[in-house]
């Protein structure tokens, strides 16, 4: 079962037209790593003490370990171990991640409610930058078999390895658009492929500084992590 796919061409045409578009050459991978190791090495000792007092709220309210490790599809659709706060009780857990996070889900704890709103649960992701498997700006990485309305994306949208072309990233430019999270309707799992593929596209460090600065605004300030 597959859905006639939005042209990513003519997407990153409309995209560029838009208030986030850029047309500023695409830094190369020594910059874009350069800033990468100053961005994450930076944000994992400023934001240290707020690591720390997370880990302990974490292990005091609930059985099991202070990270959730799960696999994910990096660059050239290879998988790496991406780390995340555990926000979620370790009996209930889906280590395969297939089966997708709703909001009010009841595997969730306490705690866990406050990372994803706030989107801490995503910090020891600097971590994965650090180590080189992620950046701090690309297409979110996804666990392997990700469903989009119903079907793996694969087959819901044939563009869907395309966005393996770069390092995933702690934030995208589908993100700080809003369009995380679930991807049980055509909609939702076509616009974030759009934009993950309009980010490939269009990318600059320009862009990338607009996508950081947009997520922070969005997900930090206003609790609109999901």
């Amino acid at each position: 079962m597959t859905h006639d796919a939005y042209p990513v061409d003519e997407f990153s045409q409309s995209f560029r037209r838009s208030k986030h578009g850029t047309v500023a050459t695409k830094p190369s991978r020594g910059l874009k790593r350069t800033i990468d190791l100053i961005g994450a090495g930076t944000g994992v000792v400023l934001l240290s003490p707020l690591l720390l007092s997370l880990a302990v709220a974490i292990k005091a309210t609930s059985k099991g370990p202070v990270l959730f490790r799960q696999k994910r599809h990096g660059l050239n659709g290879e998988t790496f171990v991406a780390y995340k706060f555990r926000s979620m009780y370790t009996d209930r857990c889906d280590a395969s991640g297939v089966q997708q996070t709703t909001r009010d889900d009841p595997r969730i704890t306490p705690v866990g409610q406050f990372l994803r709103r706030s989107n801490f649960d995503e910090l020891p992701q600097l971590f994965n930058v650090l180590k080189g498997e992620m950046s701090l700006v690309g297409p979110r990485p996804h666990v392997p078999g990700m469903l989009a309305n119903g079907v793996t994306y694969e087959e819901f949208d044939p563009r869907y390895q395309s966005r393996h072309r770069v390092k995933p990233g702690i934030t995208g430019l589908a993100q700080v658009n809003g369009f995380r999270g679930e991807t049980r309707n055509a909609h939702a799992a076509r616009m974030r492929l759009n934009y993950d593929l309009a980010y490939i596209e269009q990318q600059s460090t320009i862009l990338d500084v607009k996508i950081i600065f947009g997520t922070i605004v969005r997900e930090f300030f206003r609790g609109n992590g999901y």
